[in-house]
């Protein structure tokens, strides 16, 4: 039998092995986290620059409104002035009462022209609109 205490010489010792899977995982972490951002900022810009495109061209539709017709000026300043009335408070307040002057135009068989008084109306809520 042989002696359980002999030395054993070729076994190196132990080793620090560096592992570097934890930053490559931060790194790919990082670089995914810029991908998104940079794509929701992206995002965000267009839909904000159709906004403004829509907002100018609703404006552009509002102001250019025929009103030898007043019939059909009127159903169309009430359907495109809706689209600024939740603006803020004066906005809403300016529609409504540009809303209610248009109103015995809409209703009648066959209407006057539009008077002063409420074209003086069309024309503030014009002027209130932000574009």
């Amino acid at each position: 039998m042989r002696d359980a205490n002999i030395p054993i010489n070729d076994i190196a010792p132990l080793v620090e092995i560096h592992d570097y899977s934890f930053y490559y995982f931060l790194g790919v972490l990082i670089l995914v986290s810029v991908v998104i951002a940079t794509l929701v900022l992206a995002v965000i810009k267009q839909w904000k620059k159709r906004q403004h495109d829509t907002r100018h061209l609703m404006i552009e539709k509002l102001q250019s409104v025929d009103l030898s017709d007043p019939k059909h000026a009127a159903y169309t300043i009430s359907e495109i002035g809706r689209f600024f009335e939740h603006d803020n408070e004066r906005t809403h307040k300016a529609y409504h009462n540009l809303f209610e002057r248009l109103e015995p135009y809409k209703y009648a068989p066959h209407v006057d022209p539009i008077d002063e008084e409420t074209l003086g109306y069309y024309r503030l809520y014009l002027e209130i609109i932000d574009v």
